[in-house]
Order: C-alpha cells, then sequence, then structure tokens
C-alpha cells in the first residue's frame, strides 16, 4: 500500500513539471516571435506585447481581439464582451464572435438576443415567425397567439329610464361581461362586454323632492313626541318607585316601636303583683 502511495506520488510530481515545461517553453516561443514580449504585463495579461497587447492571460480570463483601425490588440476580460461567447480550452480560455444576426449568444448556435429586423425563436434568429406563432414586436420574440377570454354574463339589473326605477312603464335593463385575458396582436377579439333589453314594469309614482321633505319632518316631529313621552313614563315610573321605597322605610322604622311596648308591660307585670 505505501508502494503504491510513493508511485502515485511520484507520477503527479513528474506530470506537475512537464506541464510546467510546456509553459516555459510556450512563453519561450511567444518571446521568440514577439522580441518586446513583457513579463511584467498589468490588466489580467499573463504575456503582452508593446505593439499586440496581451499574448495570453491569467486563468479563469478570456482573452479576445479588439480592432483599433488597421491594428489588432488583444486584451483579457473577466467575461466576453456582447456580441461574442467564451469558450474554455485546457491552455487558454478565448472569445467567439456570434453569428451576424445575432447581437448576443450562450453558444455560437444559441442565440440569446437577436439584432434589429430578426425575432428570436428557439436560440435562432428568423426574419418570420412560424405558422402558429406571432412576431412580439415589444421582445423581439415568437410567442404563441393568445385569444381573448371573458366572465360570464352578470345579472340582468333593475328596469331602468334615463337613470330612474319609477315614473315609468317600459325601460331597459343591462348586463355586462368582463374581460380576463385580452387578445394578442393576431388572437380573436373580445365580444360585446354590454347587452341590454326592454322591460315592462308596474309603472309607480316618482316621490317628489318637497313631499317628501315633509313626510321626513313629520317623521321626525312623530319620533321626538314618542321620544318625549316615553321620557314623561320614565320619570314618573321613577317617582312612583322612589315613594314607594320611602314609605317601606317609614314602615320599617315604626314596626319595631310597636313590638318593644308590650315586652315593657310584660316586665312590670310581675312587680306589680308582688307588691
Amino acid at each position: 500500500m505505501q508502494l503504491r502511495l510513493i508511485s502515485w506520488f511520484f507520477i503527479t510530481l513528474n506530470f506537475m513539471e512537464y506541464i510546467g515545461s510546456q509553459h516555459a517553453s510556450r512563453v519561450r516561443r511567444q518571446g521568440r516571435m514577439h522580441p518586446n514580449v513583457s513579463q511584467g504585463c498589468q490588466g489580467g495579461c499573463a504575456t503582452c506585447s508593446d505593439y499586440n497587447g496581451c499574448l495570453s492571460c491569467k486563468p479563469r480570463l478570456f482573452f479576445v481581439l479588439e480592432r483599433i483601425g488597421m491594428k489588432q490588440i488583444g486584451v483579457c476580460l473577466s467575461s466576453c464582451p456582447s456580441g461574442y461567447y467564451g469558450t474554455r480550452y485546457p491552455d487558454i480560455n478565448k472569445c467567439a464572435k456570434c453569428k451576424a444576426d445575432c447581437d448576443t449568444c450562450f453558444t455560437r448556435n444559441f442565440c440569446t438576443k437577436c439584432k434589429s429586423g430578426f425575432y428570436l425563436y428557439s436560440g435562432k434568429c428568423l426574419e418570420k415567425c412560424p405558422d402558429g406563432l406571432e412576431a412580439n414586436n415589444h421582445t423581439m420574440e415568437c410567442t404563441s397567439i393568445v385569444h381573448c377570454e371573458t366572465s360570464e354574463w352578470s345579472p340582468w339589473s333593475p328596469c331602468m329610464k334615463k337613470g330612474k326605477t319609477c315614473g315609468f312603464k317600459r325601460g331597459n335593463e343591462v348586463r355586462v361581461k368582463e374581460i380576463i385575458q385580452h387578445p394578442s396582436a393576431r388572437g380573436n377579439p373580445c365580444p360585446a362586454t354590454t347587452e341590454s333589453r326592454k322591460c315592462i314594469v308596474q309603472r309607480k309614482r316618482c316621490q317628489k323632492e318637497g313631499k317628501g321633505k315633509k313626510n321626513r319632518e313629520e317623521k321626525r316631529k312623530k319620533s321626538n313626541k314618542d321620544e318625549s313621552k316615553e321620557t314623561r313614563q320614565e320619570s314618573k315610573g321613577r317617582a312612583a318607585r322612589r315613594q314607594n321605597r320611602e314609605q317601606r322605610e317609614s314602615n320599617n322604622k315604626t314596626q319595631p316601636k310597636k313590638r318593644k311596648a308590650p315586652n315593657k308591660e310584660q316586665d312590670l307585670a310581675p312587680a306589680d303583683t308582688a307588691h
């Protein structure tokens, strides 16, 4: 068991030395190709050139070529810019361009946002949406067609005419629907949400405003009279209860004296007979 561990240790050590030698040889080759290679690079570059910018990047950074006029300069970024997608390799991470009709993409064959004039559908940019779908000019995507949805009819309203429910024999009653889902551009439109029909009711007179005020005043006076009558009855009842209570108290005070008088006569009677 110990021999196996020792052998694995030496194998791992040799593999790390091999990777280090490969990296050093690659740097030497870049130095021969670019005499101005600098090891003290900034901005995420592992190796760089005064003329071409970054030649290789630090770990986890992406290498991308930026065009400045007729010149291309290497740059190392933490993520790829718009119009590019990142691909990771064992020795370098690169940013590659999306397709011509794609603005942003996840891979070359999977677009996430299309350029103007194209509609996104299943990772592809199309000039025209497939059958059964419609172009959404707001999101620039191919979406499903949405039809209108409404609720059931409400109950019929009371029979009315000119906003009143009295003073007529023939009027109209109304019922309505509510829109639950508005349709999309190519969806079926919503039907009428209001419906009315004629109705016949028994004619009744509308109460005049002046007469109504008079009735309200009479009711108020009558209620005031009833309240005053109840108040008088309550006051009479309280007076009668108070008088009864006072009479009971006076009776209670006089009754014990009458019981004590015979007791005194009984106490004096034996004394007289003895004398």
